[in-house]
């Protein structure tokens, strides 16, 4: 070997010099990814997490998301969704916050539980407002609300006779006041006005009464489908207007997407009904932040502000929600709502 290469240190394997071996004539074979079951996974998670130092927070952080995964796989999401929510009130970044929103919400999705899941998306969007998936998420959720209420609904006028005892009677509708579409003056006789064994005249004052409970459950459930339609239809809205906004940053497979996005949105946004004017008004209204705020949504940083003061920026609670993005549009059906309530004074 030349003087050179020792004075460099180059020296050479003498594999390096040998032919290579020919190509296979076949086709390559299949790749296999290593699978690890979720048990065994599960019993390694809980081997570490006991080896681990209590200070190490980041590395018992993850070990307990893998603990939730493989819970939920397994089918203990009641545990999988403990911890997940123990992770959510110890996060102390966005970043760290939405990846545990997300772990809760594929658990809350494989539940089927469409209210968990619905809460778990405005949480997600309060941190996030500016994600139009998530939206559109959202809106999906609301559509499928609707039916499962009226039907549950529906199944409970079923399930209760409205001829047995006033005592019964209120257990079923245990609210009273404005805000209950089911409520019945707090007037109503304490005697036996549906009792079986009421006398002929009281046995027609039942059949009334009966009649205008079931026109109040009916008219109940067709509220309750307008108001999660009016929820569905904003959050659709506001979906398609952020991904108009996006739509000029975007090329390729992202701009396919987007596009094909807001044509299905426009498809499902027929099957509404509203007026012209009251799809305006939500347009309005759902996009009332985007032009001065959209910029900051683009490159988003990691906000590392403590658990307490994370947690803050997180909806508290549905209602909470639905009152800052829902309200305005909602009190554009007032009118409706209001006469909703009288039909049902003068009905009881």
């Amino acid at each position: 070997m030349d003087s050179g290469c020792w004075l460099f240190g180059g020296e050479f394997e003498d594999s390096v010099f040998e032919e290579r071996p020919e190509r296979r004539s076949g086709p390559p074979a299949s790749y296999c990814a290593k699978l690890c079951e979720p048990q065994k996974a599960l019993q390694e998670y809980s081997s570490i997490s006991e080896k681990l130092s209590s200070t190490n927070f980041a590395m018992k952080r993850d070990v307990q998301e893998g603990q939730a995964r493989c819970l939920a796989h397994l089918g203990r999401h009641i545990e999988a969704l403990e911890i997940a929510a123990n992770l959510e009130n110890k996060a102390t970044n966005t970043d760290h916050l939405t990846t545990v929103l997300y772990l809760q919400l594929a658990i809350c999705s494989s539940l089927q539980n469409l209210e968990k899941t619905i809460f778990c998306l405005q949480k997600l969007i309060s941190l996030h407002p500016f994600n139009p998936w998530n939206w559109g998420k959202l809106a999906e959720a609301y559509l499928n609300l609707g039916p499962a209420l009226s039907a549950a609904l529906a199944s409970s006028q079923k399930q209760h006779s409205f001829t047995s005892s006033d005592k019964t009677l209120k257990s079923f509708f245990p609210h009273s006041g404005k805000d209950c579409l089911l409520c019945f003056p707090e007037t109503l006789p304490e005697s036996s006005l549906f009792s079986v064994e009421a006398s002929s005249s009281n046995s027609q004052k039942n059949e009334k009464a009966l009649t205008n409970i079931q026109n109040c459950m009916a008219e109940k459930r067709e509220t309750v489908l307008i108001e999660t339609q009016l929820k569905a239809c904003a959050s659709f809205m506001r979906t398609r207007l952020l991904l108009q906004f996006t739509q000029p940053q975007q090329t390729s497979f992202a701009l396919e997407r987007n596009l094909r996005t807001q044509q299905e949105i426009e498809d499902k946004m027929k099957g509404f009904s509203f007026k012209e004017d009251t799809l305006l008004l939500i347009a309005e209204v759902m996009g009332e932040d985007i032009p001065e705020k959209i910029k900051d949504e683009v490159h988003p940083e990691v906000k590392c502000v403590g658990s307490v003061a994370l947690t803050a920026l997180v909806t508290a609670s549905s209602e909470e929600f639905e009152d800052k993005w829902f309200r305005k549009i909602k009190d554009h059906f007032c009118p409706f709502e209001n006469q909703f309530h009288t039909e049902i004074q003068i009905l009881a």
